[in-house]
């Protein structure tokens, strides 16, 4: 989804937020490190996070005012001066923290050029919260002999809570981290969002919403083989990664090749997107990341009993499902070559 390989930190600001009687301290100056061996260390931190999050979100408002975090985001992409803005942004933190009764942690607010979100190429403005350090040994050389001491600090851990604030045209998009995505600390209560209406939850939700039917529907309404199902599953992720634009009407009559089916397949989408309150578009263009990632739990293992399991990736008319004269169950596997 983000790809931060060749995106700059131009700079980035640390405060610390403190809840429950802890003081919080706001810096008053922001950190620059132009160096090659810093800036990798620093999208490494700050950016890498982000590249395993396939849902995108945007600002809404809270309680039907405008959002204050969406404005203040908005004053970094201007141009205003980051440690002010993020003073501003850590005061917000500060007062929902203590009222949700999250974690003391340290926040880092970082400015940022040349991210990847797609094919294009934007300003970001990134919000990370660490709620603890992780132990490493520092070594080094003290008279002519070496020393060791342990240490508390940065650098593989991944942040608790982040937010990842792209500037995209029109608005903005919003990548989330939340390690308690059922608290509303952070997502509703700091950051307050909503699913975005992008190609990219398109994809999302369709592949959802066709597992759904797949593996719940459709047994329901025909007595169909787990293997027939497994091949249904195949040919729709199959779909999604051979085509750049989907399209309701030519997905359905390619993967179920069944006008019952495809009908039954249509009224279950208009039931699943009230109840989800979700958007199924009727066209859109794939996003190739949201497939792949999606693609993961379309589950194509035939389990019989507690003995086999088998692995189904191609051709269905390779494999037959019968019952012996001992009432025995089998599938009849055929192939070309044993690799």
């Amino acid at each position: 989804m983000v790809n931060g390989k060749e995106a700059m930190v131009d700079e980035f600001v640390l405060h610390r937020i403190g809840t429950g009687g802890a003081p919080s301290l706001l810096s008053d100056y922001s950190a620059v490190l132009q160096g090659p061996e810093e800036q990798e260390f620093l999208r490494k931190l700050f950016l890498k996070p982000f590249g395993s999050v396939c849902q995108t979100h945007e600002f809404a408002e809270k309680d039907g005012q405008p959002n204050a975090l969406a404005a203040l985001c908005q004053k970094a992409a201007d141009g205003k001066a980051l440690v002010g803005v993020s003073r501003a942004i850590a005061k917000v933190l500060i007062d929902v923290a203590n009222e949700h009764e999250a974690h003391s942690g340290d926040l880092f607010v970082a400015r940022f050029t040349g991210v990847e979100l797609g094919s294009a190429v934007h300003d970001a403005l990134g919000l990370l919260k660490f709620d603890d350090k992780e132990v490493f040994i520092e070594s080094r050389v003290e008279d002519e002999a070496l020393a060791m001491q342990l240490k508390r600090g940065l650098g593989g851990r991944k942040p608790d809570q982040a937010l990842l604030v792209v500037f995209t045209p029109g608005e903005p998009t919003l990548l989330v981290i939340d390690d308690k995505p059922q608290n509303p600390f952070w997502q509703q209560a700091f950051i307050g969002l909503r699913a975005k209406h992008d190609h990219v939850n398109s994809t999302r939700n369709m592949l959802d919403m066709t597992r759904s039917f797949i593996t719940q529907q459709l047994p329901q309404d025909y007595e169909i083989p787990k293997a027939d199902q497994i091949d249904l599953l195949n040919r729709s992720v199959q779909y999604f990664k051979e085509n750049t634009e989907y399209d309701r009407g030519s997905f359905a009559r390619e993967v179920f090749q069944n006008e019952e089916v495809a009908g039954s397949f249509e009224r279950f989408g208009n039931r699943y997107q009230e109840e989800r309150d979700v958007d199924l578009d009727e066209r859109f263009a794939i996003s190739a990341d949201a497939v792949k990632r999606q693609a993961r739990v379309f589950k194509s293992v035939l389990k019989l009993d507690k003995d086999f399991h088998i692995y189904i990736h191609g051709d269905r008319n390779k494999i037959e499902r019968g019952v012996d004269e001992n009432g025995r169950k089998f599938y009849k596997i055929y192939y070309e070559q044993e690799l």
